[in-house]
């Protein structure tokens, strides 16, 4: 499913149009991100925890050349599925 299946079956399951199914998950993933960014973490009991992690600097390859490149530092989001996405 794709956001714009997401869409419709918000709209569908909600009783709403579309494009307020469409406002409403903008705004939900832009909370999600806004979370991310002050605290570090969102848990959506049942669904999934999202976490920021750092990850840190490592040697890589550069399948082209062959040669050893320096991968650097990042922080990256861990996602651990909650018990509603055991199937």
């Amino acid at each position: 499913m794709n956001k714009t299946g997401l869409v419709e079956a918000i709209a569908l399951k909600a009783n709403v149009s579309k494009a307020e199914a469409a406002k409403v998950l903008d705004a939900a993933i832009e909370a999600v991100v806004d979370g991310l960014k002050k605290e570090g973490k969102v848990e959506l009991v049942g669904f999934a925890s999202l976490k920021v992690a750092e990850r840190a600097a490592r040697t890589g390859i550069n399948p082209l050349t062959k040669q050893a490149i320096t991968i650097p530092a990042k922080k990256v989001v861990k996602f651990k599925a909650g018990s509603k996405l055991a199937f």
